[in-house]
């Protein structure tokens, strides 16, 4: 019945623009979404299966379809954002309002002040941002506060009132921060000046004020008023500090705002470059949690609409990696080459940073969401059927030629799991055969798991080419676990990796999480079958040194090395010691060996 009303519901839907919103069986709101085609789009969350749990879920809840048509998809895009901020659906991303973002506000009021405010009053006021710093804020103030001297009393200067002398100049006056208007000292007109060079300045233009002060200078310095000159040249030396720090790029680029995206398979990362009068006066970058099966170009449609309205840009052009739909009226470009390039590059960098940085933070503080990520991302870049939860790498170790053995190094949830590391002695194999060895090795290792009823890894890693990942493969096979484990080989010297049944490798993004996992289990199977080669060698050393000495065979060696730990300690020992472990007749040949060594 349900059913049967759903799919009535979506056959009468009209082919138009629109948003549709999905409620379940209580009347609850689900999901807020926008359609070119209200029609095709709502069935097509019915006539497919889909990949994403959580898109799967939807649907099942779904019980009632409510739409509402607008005149164009960039409507549909405006009017999607509005309700998604104002109901917050359970399944649509999340979009935070900008409450508490600081702005500078530029009061309208004869002598206007200029003070950092959270609260925005309709009274005619200029407000400027929301700025995501409160650090930006505070530097501008100290800045415009360091150039011009403005009054921070709240006072009606009235015209009026100063004539009737009804206030004083108070010690901000005697400490030069303000020039008296309050006792008419300082016009209104050339107080006005002033806050037409700090609008300026907030907005990134510094050239006019610059200018203004540079000829101030010049005209102290004719007039020989050079501490005067001296007090200009400062200001313009903060000036042009503060203009070198903000990022400054080609100044015929004004008043364009960029946007771009990264993502993985949980979150994505919108960054927003805002630039005006040849400088990047705001970034900030926005994290959106992914509900169902947003696509890059559905996530930066929905965030340049937010970001617009939050930041109230009034830009007519936008920059962007890939064409998406925008509000009527705005050009979108998607530069290739040259500046507009570089800024598009700067501003995904910065999206990257950004992501960097919460991964660090969520590996800290949320371990499991880190692992769960890790996990996923792994599971797309190698084209798994299921997260590598657990992984095993196998390395092969001959040096020279001698004690060829093997190790097998385990991750688990991304992470070394060294109880579960194992060492081989290769036993089937003359010499220093690679391919052999790590057949033997593989065999071994999961024949045993088998017997032992152990669970297998859902990934094996095997460090060499071709060769060896079709050796181990024979090994699988022999067990009948081809198909049933994934595995790959990794090639030391273009980091490509193999499959099997597939000639052509395969490569990753060389700063990939990815990759940056299977070197490490790479690296650490190298390091602990070269520590066990070693072990052995250095063993076996020992005990040919002691099995040179005429009467002293293996299992003398053996109980002497037990006993006394080095063959250090074995040359220092009295001959009561050594009495007392091997007899008198071996204590004596022992002791002459030693002695004529010194």
């Amino acid at each position: 019945m349900e059913e049967a009303s759903l799919k009535l519901q979506t056959s009468t839907l009209p082919n138009s623009p629109g948003v549709y919103q999905y409620y379940d069986k209580e009347g609850k709101l689900l999901y807020i979404g926008k359609a070119k085609d209200l029609k095709k789009r709502v069935a097509s969350y019915f006539n497919k299966e889909h990949d994403n749990a959580r898109t799967r879920l939807l649907v099942r809840k779904i019980r009632d379809i409510k739409h509402i048509v607008v005149a164009t998809e960039t409507d549909a895009l405006l009017l999607e954002n509005n309700l998604i901020k104002k109901y917050q659906p359970r399944y649509n991303v999340m979009l935070k309002d900008d409450k508490t973002y600081p702005w500078l506000c530029i009061k309208k009021e004869r002598f206007p002040r200029v003070f950092s405010t959270r609260r925005l009053i309709k009274d005619g006021s200029e407000y400027y941002g929301p700025y995501t710093n409160m650090r930006t804020v505070q530097t501008l103030l100290e800045l415009i506060k360091g150039l011009y001297p403005l009054r921070t009393c709240n006072f009606d200067l009235s015209q009026q009132k100063i004539e009737a002398g009804k206030y004083k100049v108070c010690l901000e006056y005697h400490l030069g921060n303000c020039l008296g208007p309050c006792e008419d000292h300082y016009t209104e007109r050339a107080y006005q000046e002033n806050i037409d060079a700090i609008r300026n300045i907030i907005k990134g233009n510094f050239k006019e004020s610059l200018q203004g002060f540079k000829k101030q200078m010049n005209d102290f310095a004719k007039h020989l008023q050079f501490e005067d000159a001296q007090r200009v040249k400062e200001k313009i030396d903060v000036l042009e500090n503060y203009q070198a720090k903000s990022t400054v790029v080609n100044p015929k680029i004004n008043n364009i705002d960029v946007f771009s995206i990264v993502s993985d398979e949980s979150y994505g990362y919108v960054n927003f470059l805002q630039i005006a009068f040849g400088s990047i006066i705001r970034s900030h970058t926005l994290e959106i949690k992914k509900k169902l099966e947003e696509t890059d170009e559905e996530l930066l449609e929905l965030s340049v609409v937010e970001l617009r309205q939050r930041f109230h840009s009034l830009s007519k052009e936008i920059l962007v990696p890939f064409k998406i739909g925008v509000e009527e009226g705005v050009s979108v470009h998607v530069p290739k080459l040259g500046d507009k390039r570089k800024l598009l590059e700067l501003s995904e960098r910065n999206a990257k940073y950004y992501r960097m940085e919460r991964f660090k933070q969520a590996k800290i503080v949320d371990p499991d969401r880190h692992e769960k990520r890790i996990m996923a991302q792994m599971k797309k870049d190698l084209r798994l059927s299921e997260d590598p939860v657990h992984i095993e790498c196998f390395d092969n170790s001959n040096i020279q030629g001698t004690n060829p053995v093997a190790a097998c190094v385990v991750f688990k949830n991304g992470k070394p799991s060294k109880k579960d590391y194992r060492k081989f002695n290769i036993k089937t194999v003359t010499g220093p055969d690679d391919f052999a060895s790590m057949e033997e090795v593989v065999y071994r290792r999961y024949k045993r798991m088998k017997e032992e009823g152990q669970s297998l890894p859902n990934l094996i890693i095997i460090d060499g080419g071709k060769g060896q990942l079709s050796s181990a493969l024979k090994s699988l096979d022999k067990l009948g676990l081809r198909g049933k484990i994934a595995i790959i080989g990794i090639a030391k010297r273009l980091e490509e990796l193999y499959y099997p049944n597939d000639p052509v490798p395969m490569y990753l993004d060389k700063k990939s999480e990815t990759l940056k996992i299977i070197q490490q289990l790479r690296n650490e199977a190298h390091r602990f079958g070269i520590s066990f080669h070693r072990d052995k060698r250095s063993k076996e050393a020992l005990n040919t040194a002691l099995e040179t000495i005429p009467g002293i065979g293996e299992k003398t060696v053996a109980e002497l090395l037990k006993h006394f730990k080095s063959i250090k300690r074995i040359g220092e020992a009295s001959f009561d010691a050594l009495e007392s472990v091997v007899g008198a007749h071996r204590a004596k040949k022992i002791i002459t060996h030693f002695q004529s060594l010194k």
